[in-house]
Formats: structure tokens, C-alpha cells, sequence
């Protein structure tokens, strides 16, 4: 079995950082709620306790039981993390004078610790606590402190506990990297051997063993996360592989043909099926966004059930879920809340009957790129932008019509053409156009018009849990602006989104 890293997550908005940061060192990393715990069977060679907005002293607290591990795994807390093992061993925790959040530096660093190797005096971190260590327990030493906090580390005596009381895994520490791989590498002693290509093997050997000879249908969209499980699949099962690739009418321009036709030389079975109207029809007069969501998920599902019993024999469902659609399923005080409905995770009709394979569910957004490239797929498909499920219909605010699809996939396709032929297109980790059911005055040589508004939206991120809005040369969206204006009928003013996730969602519904 792979070894691992276990992070438990006491509700941080860094806990999928730590993960991911872990990954960095080819170290497979997996995130449970902070009352985890493991089967016998699982290799846990480490334990990070991520962070918390709960403060470790509040009766609500989050409280972990590790007594399970024994003396023998080593465990990093950090932050929050870092103050339950103090409250736990006798120590104590303080409500601090004032929050204590930003940059700091390290003033000073225990010698020979293992933790803090190739770690310089001085070296700078984040802080993000309102309470403080006061005292440590009996048999835990000072590891490290800055000028404002007395004790910014320490170290169980006797075995691998260790406590940081800033974030390793942010960006503004600046050898926060160092450190978790002191802790993963030097500390838990993993051997740094998950890597795209090993991924590949023992995934491509477990569906194998799943599978066997029987059949399995996938709903493939375009995009990477379909393709890259389509093609694991296809690796491990061959024909026995069977895609459809439904057009719900709402896709970007010419994008139903463009994605049949990348199909063609990866050697997938796909069966394209043309259902615009059924889907058009299941939207008339529905304004909210989440209606818009089951509606389309819905008929998605009467669409595909219908094309996939045409297949005698089928067993199996294969979904493109990735690991962030897993993690917001279940938080640290059970189902999270809903944001917005996911399309590949439930929602599977129980006439059909399908045990469901995930090959993709381990992975980060960025790693599914990874294996991709390792697989040889197109970068035509790898690099494609992220886009939603219910398509353009939850990019049209208000109730969807035939017109408004057409009038959108313009303004879209030129949005993103400009950002190809501009050499922009690969700096932005996803591009949108929004329909907004505003009009607006206008004027088109002498004549008055009342007419509709677009947003363009860019931003950068890595998997989409936060983002922030790209800043394009104005020259570029002036350019932008004119061509939409001069060319999309019904299109009288485009504006540029300049907010973040969050607190915005990347998708405006």
C-alpha cells in the first residue's frame, strides 16, 4: 500500500495548502475531519494537525484523539494544531494582547534540532493566532521564537512531537518548504516515490482488479478531468471503455465539434449526442441558480441514462471526481455547506443501478495535469480553462433562452480567442464571459440603444479553492470591448470582474 501523511483538519482555510504542499514532495498526502482515524492497514508514516478558526480554549473546541499513533508516528501541529498538544500535555494557552497575524522572523533557533535543518536565524514566517503558548508541558523544550513570540516551536522530549505556532505551508514562510520536507523526508522517513508515473501504474493495476471484464460508461465533458479518467480507463480496460459526450446547448462556440474531433486520435470509443433543445426546454422560466443547476444535472441524467442503456451489460460509472469535490463533501463537523451543487459527485439515478469508479479522487487539479502530460495527452485538452458543468447556463443570470446562449457564445469566443492570439491565454487559469440581465443606455452612430451588459472575467489560481482576478493590460481589454461591442448584436457594454476568491466565487452563479 502507498504510504502516507495524514493531515487532520480542524477547519483551517490553509488545510488543503498543507496537503498540497506535502504532495510537492512526491509524498502522497491524504486530508481527514480532525476525529479520524485510520484502518490497521493504512501506512501512516505521519500526522500534521492543520490549523483552526476555533480558538483551543472555546468549550466547542475541536479536540483530537490520537491515541491510536502510540509513541511511534510522528505528529506536527501547527497553529491551532500546535495548541491542542500544549493543552493536551499540561501546558497552557492564552487569549493573546493583541491577534497576532503577518510576517515575522525566527530570533531564534534550539541547535541540532531535526525540524528547523537548513534553517536560518532570522528566517521569516506567518503568524495567524489569536492566542498564545504561555507555558509548554513538562518534558517539551523551546525549539524556536521570534522577538514577539516566546514560543514560536517546541519539541516533545523523547519522541517526533513537534509544534509550530505559524504556517509552514503559506507563502510568506519563506522556508516553510524546507521545513515540511525536514518533517515528511528526514522526520517520517518517506521515500518521495508518488510521482505521476507511479500514480499511473498501481491506478491502471487497481482498475484492472475493480473492473475485470466488465463494461464501464463515463460522461465525458472536454475538459481535463474527464479525459484524463476516460484515458486511465482506456489504459487499463481498453474497449470495454464506453464515453458519451453529451451537447447540452450550452457549451462554448463550435465546442461540441472541436471536442469530438480531439477525440479522435487518443483511440477513445465516444458517442456524441446532440440534445440542446430538451435541455432549453427543462430551463424555460427559471431565474435561480440553483434550480438552474438541477434542472440542467437532471436532464443531463435522463439524457445519459438514455444513451447508456443502449449498451447492454454496463456495470460500471466512471466519474472525473478530483479530490477538492471530496474534501468540501464531508467538513470537520460533518457535510458542508452548500455553495453550489457538484455535478460529479451523487446524483447518480437509482434505476440505473451502476457501482461508480473514481480514478481521479486522490488528486489535486494540478496533478491531474500531471498525469495527463505522462499519459501523452493532447495539451490542446490539458490546458484547456475549467468549465462548469451546467456550462454557459449558470454564466447567463437570470433564465436562459436560445438567444441569449448565441449572443453569450460570441462574446465568450472572442474573450477567449483574444487571449490565445495575445499570448495571454495560458497565464489565466480560467476565463469567463457573464450575461447580466441589466440593460444599459448606449449609442451606436446616431442612434440611441438599450441594450444588454457583459462581464469578462480572469483569473489565476491552482485548483480553484481560492483565485485572484488577473490584471490584463487595459490596451487588451479595450481591444476586447470593441470587437464584442462592434460585433455581438444585443451587446452594448462589456465590464472587467476585479474581485477575488474569496470572498467572490470564481463562477458568478
Amino acid at each position: 500500500m502507498q504510504e502516507m501523511i495524514l493531515v487532520l483538519d480542524f477547519g483551517s482555510q490553509y488545510t488543503q495548502l498543507i496537503a498540497r504542499k506535502v504532495r510537492e514532495l512526491n509524498v502522497y498526502c491524504e486530508i481527514h475531519p480532525y476525529h479520524y482515524k485510520p484502518q490497521n492497514k493504512t501506512p501512516v508514516k505521519g500526522i500534521i494537525l492543520s490549523g483552526s478558526p476555533f480558538g483551543v480554549r472555546d468549550p466547542k473546541a475541536p479536540r483530537p484523539d490520537l491515541s491510536w499513533c502510540g509513541d511511534g508516528i510522528p505528529v506536527l501541529g501547527i497553529c491551532y494544531g500546535a495548541q491542542v498538544l500544549t493543552m493536551a500535555h499540561g501546558g497552557e494557552v492564552q487569549p493573546s494582547s493583541t491577534r497576532e497575524y503577518g510576517r515575522a522572523n525566527l530570533s531564534f533557533i534550539a541547535p541540532g534540532e531535526p525540524l528547523f535543518r537548513g534553517i536560518e536565524p532570522g528566517s521569516q514566517v506567518w503568524m495567524s493566532h489569536a492566542d498564545t503558548i504561555t507555558r509548554l508541558p513538562d518534558k517539551y523544550h523551546l525549539v524556536a521564537r521570534t522577538n514577539d513570540i516566546g514560543v514560536a516551536a517546541f519539541r516533545a522530549d523523547g519522541r517526533d512531537m513537534f509544534g509550530l505556532q505559524f504556517h509552514p505551508e503559506v507563502y510568506h514562510t519563506t522556508q516553510g518548504q524546507e521545513l515540511l520536507k525536514n518533517f515528511v523526508v528526514d522526520i517520517c522517513g518517506c521515500s518521495q516515490d508518488w510521482t505521476p508515473e507511479s500514480f499511473i501504474r498501481s491506478t491502471v493495476d487497481r482498475l484492472r482488479q475493480q473492473v475485470g471484464k466488465r463494461k464501464v460508461v463515463l460522461g465525458l465533458s472536454g475538459g481535463v478531468d474527464s479525459s484524463v479518467a476516460a484515458t486511465l480507463l482506456h489504459k487499463a480496460i481498453g474497449k470495454q471503455l464506453y464515453c458519451i459526450f453529451v451537447d447540452n446547448g450550452l457549451l462554448r462556440k463550435n465546442e461540441f465539434e472541436d471536442v469530438l474531433a480531439s477525440y479522435k486520435d487518443m483511440g477513445l470509443n465516444v458517442r456524441g449526442v446532440r440534445a440542446a433543445g430538451h435541455f432549453l426546454d427543462a430551463l424555460k422560466g427559471i431565474t435561480d441558480p440553483e434550480t438552474k443547476r438541477k434542472a440542467i444535472g437532471r436532464v443531463f441524467i435522463e439524457v445519459f441514462e438514455r444513451e447508456a442503456i443502449k449498451i447492454q451489460d454496463v456495470d460500471y460509472l466512471a466519474q472525473g471526481t478530483i479530490y477538492p469535490d471530496v474534501i468540501e463533501s464531508v467538513s470537520v463537523k460533518g457535510p458542508s455547506a452548500t455553495i453550489k451543487s457538484h455535478h460529479n459527485v451523487g446524483g447518480l439515478p437509482d434505476i440505473m443501478k451502476l457501482k461508480v469508479v473514481e480514478p481521479l479522487n486522490s488528486l489535486f487539479k494540478d496533478e491531474v495535469r500531471k498525469v495527463g502530460r505522462s499519459l501523452g495527452i493532447p495539451a490542446a485538452i490539458l490546458e484547456r480553462h475549467p468549465f462548469p458543468g451546467p456550462g454557459l447556463g449558470i454564466r447567463i443570470l437570470g433564465e436562459v433562452t436560445a438567444e441569449k446562449v448565441r449572443a453569450l457564445q460570441e462574446v465568450d469566443h472572442y474573450f477567449v480567442q483574444a487571449l490565445k492570439s495575445s499570448d495571454w491565454y495560458h497565464k489565466v487559469w480560467q476565463a469567463a464571459a457573464i450575461l447580466l440581465p441589466v440593460q444599459s443606455v448606449g449609442v451606436m452612430g446616431d442612434e440611441r440603444t438599450y441594450e444588454n451588459a457583459v462581464v469578462l472575467r480572469a483569473v489565476t489560481s491552482t485548483d480553484g479553492m481560492t483565485a485572484d482576478w488577473v490584471h490584463l493590460p487595459h490596451e487588451f481589454l479595450a481591444r476586447v470591448s470593441n470587437e464584442i461591442i462592434n460585433n455581438v448584436q444585443g451587446i452594448n457594454r462589456v465590464v472587467y470582474d476585479i474581485s477575488s476568491k474569496p470572498p467572490a466565487t470564481i463562477e458568478w452563479e
